[in-house]
């Protein structure tokens, strides 16, 4: 077997990281455009590590998950402001639409000519401004990945725009940065770092440097992610939280995932929740589903021996003690149910047809039948 793995971002991690912002924006220019919340929190500390050293910026702020009416607004905004580094500082969000401008301001054409799926899918030509990415959470990985999500509410679908291109050039990790954010971030971020380490781990397409990431990212993540909830200022667990998502971030970008993330993508552009959510609220029955049909069809193989060394990692008996940990760890974290989120069963015939055409869906560890899909519905439903 090929091993194929691409990391193009420098990545720079651990307390007081952000303190090197300004030398790392001087690699590039002197002229940045910010991305970040409404709420503007890190808008006083980034303007005084760039003013004392020369640098000035502009700030947009980016409400909500991007969409293309949200995407179109900041990049009229970034081709008004001509700047020669970008800067996104927050959760997956910010970073997303950050990532997406950085590609597009720089590119002929407009939005729809790169999007996948509901665009013409065509390829970035031109290399895009170099992209400064500071997560504020954990749990995306998206400071080290090649897409950026971009929901179209008119068509009830979230979609990518993505390209090697937009890759972010430095990815700055300050656990200190993620002290603050609200328990149920810390929960729904974690929880989706989580699944993007388990799923590319039992893929259809393993990758041996993936899995030495996969394996040491669960085993954080099941220490850290309760200490982090529980007690925000635990800086240990908020590291290995980083640390953890990062390496999720890596492991999407260099492996397949499955039907987490299969389905994920519909339910967030049908119903509007949280991504993170999504995935929690699925995982478990994600697993159990899988479980049952590797082991009526496929009892030997691989996938299933996967499962078992995640058990092993957590000190759990078997790999079925994998579904009841995971809803013993969302019901920790108040992970809400896909009822709770506003999924309709009325609706998972829907659900099923466009899940089952998702990319993600193709790495799951065995093929699912549309009833199985539907089981691993009503079991998440709640």
């Amino acid at each position: 077997m090929i091993t194929e793995f691409y990391i193009p971002t420098k990545i720079v991690l651990g307390e007081g990281a952000i303190q090197k912002l300004a030398e790392i924006v001087k690699e590039f220019g002197t002229k940045v455009l910010i991305f970040g919340s409404p709420s503007e929190r890190f808008l006083g500390l980034l303007s005084e590590l760039l003013g004392k050293n020369g640098i000035s910026y502009h700030y947009y702020s980016v409400k909500g998950e991007p969409t293309v009416e949200s995407i179109k607004a900041a990049l009229a905004f970034g081709q008004e402001h001509p700047v020669d580094t970008i800067i996104g500082i927050g959760g997956g969000s910010v970073l997303d639409t950050a990532k997406a401008i950085s590609g597009l301001v720089t590119n002929d054409g407009e939005l729809f000519d790169y999007l996948e799926v509901i665009g013409k899918g065509r390829s970035l030509s031109k290399p895009a401004l170099p992209f400064i990415a500071i997560p504020t959470t954990a749990g995306t990985g998206t400071e080290v990945t090649k897409n950026a999500v971009i929901g179209d509410p008119s068509q009830k679908v979230k979609v990518s725009l993505r390209s090697p291109l937009i890759c972010p050039r430095v990815a700055i990790i300050d656990p200190e940065l993620t002290v603050h954010i609200p328990p149920e971030v810390t929960a729904a971020s974690g929880m989706d770092a989580l699944t993007q380490l388990i799923e590319p781990f039992v893929s259809n397409q393993p990758n041996d440097i993936v899995d030495a990431l996969c394996r040491d990212g669960i085993r954080r993540i099941a220490q850290a992610l309760p200490r982090a909830y529980h007690f925000p200022n635990d800086y240990a667990a908020r590291k290995d939280m980083c640390t953890a998502s990062l390496f999720s971030g890596i492991a999407l970008a260099n492996a397949k995932l499955g039907a987490v993330h299969g389905f994920a993508g519909v339910l967030g552009g049908m119903y509007g929740a949280a991504h993170g959510a999504i995935c929690a609220a699925l995982l478990p029955a994600v697993i159990e589903v899988n479980l049952l049909a590797i082991k009526e069809r496929h009892p030997d193989s691989l996938y299933l021996a996967r499962y078992r060394e995640i058990a092993t990692l957590l000190s759990l008996p078997n790999e079925e003690g994998l579904i009841e940990w995971s809803r013993s760890l969302n019901a920790q974290l108040k992970i809400p149910t896909l009822g709770e989120l506003g999924v309709l069963e009325d609706d998972f015939s829907e659900i099923v047809a466009k899940a089952s055409r998702a990319s993600s869906m193709k790495g799951n560890p065995i093929p699912l039948t549309d009833e199985e899909m539907k089981l691993i519905l009503y079991k998440a439903l709640g």
